[in-house]
């Protein structure tokens, strides 16, 4: 088992969200010592009083509303961690996610990493466990990139060595910039599957998903055709190397 003891950042990204407090919660409750959690406001409004009680454990941060990438940027820059999760308001994480996915990481020399996830209501009552997709190699999950995004950014570890060769979120984006980022990543680096679960995701009625499902749709569309040819070299140069092995 490897043991360095490596920072991890969590950061939660947050506007309006009631269920803020439960996402804190479950990052502080985190078994890996070596952590640090920071929230970060992008203009809220409401529900700031359910974080009040954690201000003295954990770093907040507030910005003018801008999005979740522009949130996501200014908590990366400001973040201590040599490696860092990303963690919605309205999810919760597994109090090992941290332990197990970075061992996996420090095993595998991994620079991005995704896990299964189970998925719950507005009530925090599991709907579905192990909800996600199952990937049996990179190039799996390659081919499925190049056409859709089947990563939970809230699975995913990834560690500063990629925000150093990659850059920080596309903040012109407002909904796809998890899709495009993943796609930047996996032209340098291979995407590593990690098959536990450890994260929770939330399926309620406010989620962005819900109410902008034509804008997300379009943007998702703009992004996958902007990366598909060059993911598909990739690929063709992945497929090749493994029938010469």
């Amino acid at each position: 088992m490897v043991e360095r003891n490596e920072t991890v950042s969590i950061l939660i990204p947050f506007y309006n969200c009631p269920y803020v407090g439960q996402a804190v919660q479950s990052a502080l409750a985190q078994s890996y010592p070596h952590i640090e959690v920071i929230v970060i406001d992008d203009g809220s409004t409401m529900y700031k009083e359910r974080i009040s009680s954690y201000l003295s454990r954990i770093t907040y941060l507030e910005k003018e509303n801008n999005g979740v990438a522009s949130a996501m940027n200014f908590g990366i820059k400001q973040a201590k961690g040599d490696y860092f999760v990303w963690l919605s308001s309205d999810d919760t994480i597994h109090p090992d996610k941290v332990r197990h996915q970075l061992n996996f990481m420090q095993r595998k020399n991994a620079f991005l990493s995704c896990t299964n996830f189970n998925t719950m209501n507005k009530n925090s009552e599991i709907i579905k466990y192990n909800a996600g997709l199952h990937f049996n190699n990179d190039l799996e999950l390659l081919k499925l990139l190049q056409n859709y995004n089947p990563i939970n950014g809230c699975t995913v570890m990834f560690s500063k060595k990629v925000v150093e060769t990659v850059g920080l979120f596309n903040e012109q984006l407002k909904y796809a910039q998890d899709y495009e980022y993943w796609l930047r990543v996996a032209l340098q680096y291979p995407i590593h599957y990690f098959p536990m679960t450890l994260t929770n995701y939330r399926i309620h009625d406010d989620m962005g998903t819900v109410r902008h499902k034509e804008e997300i749709t379009n943007e998702f569309h703009y992004v996958r055709d902007q990366y598909h040819d060059s993911i598909g070299n990739l690929i063709n140069i992945r497929s090749n190397n493994q029938l010469d092995q």
